[in-house]
């Protein structure tokens, strides 16, 4: 990469007790990019998200967020600085209705006028969500639901999108409404980190790809190398 990486970890660890994880992890997100992250259950992915999140507190190495250490910053700032996540379950206000669970997306905004036209282009997107802007969020399909928390997190405006496991548990056509919304998404400049167990599905859409298994990473390249390599194929994509 020319420019500094957007997103950059160098030797991260993160551990829960005696169990490590996140074992030295390095990776790098530039702007603009698409970057998918796969491996198997357990592979550490998700404990890498929540880290640089600091929904977990790192034992080891750093991440930086546009040149600047975010180690211990917490969540509430780094969605200021630009930095939202879509974490795997969704995490959306089931109590809340869909309208209030977007309006909430643009809560740090002071554009008040543009986060109003934000959702309704949300809604344009998304019309099953503008039927059911009234009802509570908790009640609706998981896809609808996946819907709900993807749109949150772009009427915030980030700089940098992390998505965990966006497809998980919806159906294949929920799936491919997520990720046409996902490419489009990257088409327009957003920076995305994804982690997807649908690994052919992630490569398919990504720039580059790194492989993680038992909290290392083991490959990395660009994604349409990755999908042509033979232990990729044979451990990830059923081949």
């Amino acid at each position: 990469m020319t420019k500094a990486p957007m997103l950059k970890l160098d030797k991260l660890q993160v551990g829960y007790g005696g169990i490590q994880a996140v074992r030295g992890v390095d990776l790098e997100v530039g702007e603009g990019e698409l970057v998918a992250l796969i491996g198997a259950n357990g592979a550490g992915k998700t404990s890498t998200m929540k880290a640089i999140c600091n929904l977990v507190a790192p034992v080891g190495g750093s991440i930086e967020f546009m040149g600047r250490p975010i180690r211990g910053v917490p969540a509430h700032e780094l969605l200021r600085r630009g930095l939202a996540m879509v974490p795997e379950g969704r995490g959306i206000f089931a109590r809340m209705s869909v309208d209030e669970n977007l309006r909430m997306g643009g809560f740090l905004r002071k554009d008040h006028r543009e986060v109003h036209f934000d959702i309704a282009r949300m809604f344009e997107r998304f019309p099953r969500l503008q039927e059911r802007q009234h009802q509570l969020a908790g009640t609706l399909s998981g896809g609808e639901q996946q819907m709900v928390a993807m749109a949150r997190a772009v009427i915030s405006r980030p700089k940098l999108l992390l998505l965990d496991e966006p497809s998980m548990g919806l159906s294949p056509v929920m799936v491919q409404k997520i990720f046409e919304m996902i490419r489009e998404l990257s088409s327009q400049g957003l920076t995305i980190l994804l982690v997807e167990q649908n690994a052919r599905l992630a490569l398919l859409s990504a720039n580059r790809g790194y492989v993680m298994d038992s909290g290392v990473v083991t490959m990395t390249a660009s994604a349409a190398a990755l999908l042509t390599d033979s232990r990729v194929r044979s451990a990830y994509l059923g081949e």
